[in-house]
């Protein structure tokens, strides 16, 4: 039997223009001044060029994401990677706009993947998601001491319409999201403070953030809850921002 070889690394070219859109909705949501702020410093500090709007209605959303496409698709360097940082209450699946209004993730997933955005196709597209997906709330767990048939072809010349997208959510798959009425998020602050002070791919840097988040207690009503982010990757290479 063969030894086992190691991988060899294959890196997202970044070095076009890094573009970042901020969508929050502040109403009923005390601390997302705060998460703005974080985020905005983490963008200068990796060089991307930010852009920040607050209290979307749900069309908005649509709206913000579908001009985002169009500056993209229409700078005048090539674009090497795009963020997207979606920030209001939700359920799963769902954003709610400041007009109460419901949009669903996925319309706004579908806007940047390699079909609809030309200047991103094959480029990395990251979003995260500051909301709840659900009603659940985690109390922790104490912890002690098929055959798939694969084909493979010579590399095509064509890429699949949903490769090189991250989905960071702030929570897993229905349950709640927590912020601090004047620190803003564990999630997003832990985040931007990994991202900033840390080097590493950002799945090893996602990785790091949802460490630092588990051994972390959110006190809500008087009592402790746990929370960790999720993530949901089509990347085909290591991304590395710094």
């Amino acid at each position: 039997m063969s030894r086992p070889q190691p991988l060899e690394e294959e890196r997202y070219d970044m070095s076009g223009a890094r573009l970042a859109l901020t969508l929050c909705v502040t109403k009923a949501r005390e601390g997302s001044g705060e998460d703005m702020d974080a985020l905005e410093r983490m963008f200068r500090h990796l060089k991307f060029e930010s852009t920040m709007k607050a209290d979307p209605t749900a069309k908005q959303f649509l709206e913000e994401l579908d001009n985002f496409q169009q500056t993209i698709d229409n700078w005048e360097e090539p674009v090497s990677c795009a963020f997207v940082v979606l920030m209001a209450h939700g359920e799963e699946g769902l954003l709610k706009g400041e007009d109460e209004n419901m949009v669903r993730l996925e319309d706004l997933f579908e806007v940047l993947n390699n079909k609809n955005c030309k200047a991103l196709r094959g480029k990395p597209k990251v979003y995260i998601i500051q909301a709840c997906r659900g009603e659940h709330r985690d109390l922790g767990e104490e912890v002690g001491g098929d055959q798939v048939a694969m084909i493979m072809k010579n590399r095509p010349q064509t890429i699949p319409t949903y490769t090189d997208a991250l989905h960071v959510f702030s929570t897993v798959e229905g349950h709640l999201s927590y912020r601090h009425d004047q620190k803003g998020s564990g999630f997003i602050q832990t985040l931007t403070d990994v991202f900033t002070h840390k080097i590493g791919s950002i799945i090893e840097l996602l990785e790091e953030v949802t460490r630092l988040m588990a051994d972390t207690e959110v006190i809500q009503e008087g009592k402790p809850r746990k929370v960790n982010p999720e993530i949901q990757s089509t990347l085909r290479k290591s991304l590395y921002l710094q």
